[in-house]
């Protein structure tokens, strides 16, 4: 039998920390459920339970910024996974490298990070 995370606790999703596999960075959190996590395992290449669109997402199938499975690792009440990552290009939808591009300093949101791309050259217009 192969493992499963407890998907349980979370009404059927998994937290999923996405970690760059050679420099640490965290990139993003997305959330799996069963399907989700069934499919990264096959492909090797992570899939995510989008919960705005209510269906399985292949991270890149648009951008074709996939990411790359190396690691796995499970926290302690096995409810949340750390997927360490290779990055096939910039992670965030908004052209950054980690969806994590903003800072809180004085109260206010600092962008910290270069924008490598413009959303509308990847995903067209709104």
């Amino acid at each position: 039998m192969t493992y499963s995370p407890n998907f349980e606790k979370g009404n059927g999703l998994v937290p999923a920390i996405i970690q760059d596999y050679q420099t640490g960075k965290i990139l993003m959190l997305g959330f799996l459920n069963k399907l989700a996590w069934e499919k990264t395992l096959e492909t090797g290449l992570v899939h995510f339970y989008s919960r705005t669109r209510d269906k399985l997402w292949l991270k890149g199938e648009t951008s074709g910024h996939y990411l790359v499975l190396k690691e796995i690792y499970v926290d302690c009440d096995e409810d949340t996974l750390l997927f360490k990552v290779e990055p096939k290009g910039p992670v965030c939808h908004e052209g950054y490298m980690s969806c994590f591009y903003r800072k809180l300093e004085n109260g206010k949101l600092k962008i910290v990070e270069k924008k490598l791309y413009h959303p509308e050259e990847v995903y067209g217009k709104a």
